[in-house]
């Protein structure tokens, strides 16, 4: 035993047990607009309300990104993936607007092919119910059946006017809401467009609407986020036609017609 050392068996501090963060979390359902199939896209958590910000204000504008496989339960179509964001909060539940959809990077990727001409397209177009949509255009030049050459390329006038073609044609079909223009990126039918109209200048091939991404949105009410959900909404009430009144005098009296 060393010197000065006490035989008294001193305890240990026990340390503080942190405690779970996510245990104190709330969570919601988000959803998402009923063109789908599957509308219930997952779960989010957000803290409760304190300090000065509901839950609602945290939850606003929150993005959530799905695959249109998912979305639509096709695997054929899982290499699209739509954005979405939270407009309305309601009860447990988050509703949600479209907001975007891109290509993924291993599709993009397995398109680009040697000795062939890669012809892109960028439009701003506004819809009809007042959004700004930014729409990206990809498209490759196709060979003959009976081609012997080995490229495939295009003439730079033909490039310039397969590309005027693309950006009349994503103008023409983005004349409309912003709802239709979502069926019609599931739908696949503007590349189909595309394609059939550029048939005369080039032939192409895999033409995809490679993103599509919102600028600009309007003020959108809770009724019209309601509807794109399934909901019906109150109709409001007749108040009645204005009544004209005839006009007093400042004794009161009303005023008499001069003979």
């Amino acid at each position: 035993m060393t010197i000065g050392k006490s035989n008294r068996q001193f305890r240990k501090k026990g340390r503080k047990q942190k405690a779970d963060p996510f245990l104190k979390k709330v969570w919601y359902d988000v959803k998402a607009p009923n063109i789908f199939r599957e509308t219930q896209i997952g779960k989010t958590c957000v803290n409760p309300t304190g300090g000065g910000k509901t839950s609602e204000q945290q939850l606003d504008k929150r993005m959530f990104e799905v695959s249109l496989g998912d979305l639509n339960k096709d695997e054929r179509k899982a290499y699209m993936q739509f954005k979405f964001r939270v407009e309305h909060v309601s009860g447990t539940n988050c509703f949600t607007n479209f907001y975007g959809m891109r290509l993924t990077n291993d599709k993009v990727q397995s398109l680009v092919v040697k000795y062939h001409t890669l012809i892109e397209a960028v439009v701003n177009v506004k819809t009809t119910d007042g959004y700004t949509v930014r729409i990206f255009c990809i498209g490759f030049t196709k060979k003959d059946r009976n081609q012997v050459k080995k490229t495939c390329y295009a003439q730079s006038s033909q490039v310039r006017e397969i590309r005027r073609r693309m950006v009349n044609i994503m103008i023409k079909e983005s004349n409309c809401t912003l709802k239709e223009l979502t069926l019609k990126l599931i739908s696949e039918s503007v590349p189909k467009e595309i394609t059939k109209q550029c048939q005369s200048v080039f032939p192409l091939q895999n033409v995809y609407l490679r993103k599509m991404k919102v600028l600009k949105t309007p003020k959108v009410d809770v009724d019209t986020i309601l509807k794109l959900h399934g909901f019906e909404t109150k109709k409001k009430k007749e108040t009645g036609k204005k009544v004209n009144r005839k006009r007093k005098n400042k004794k009161g009296g009303n005023k008499k017609k001069k003979n």
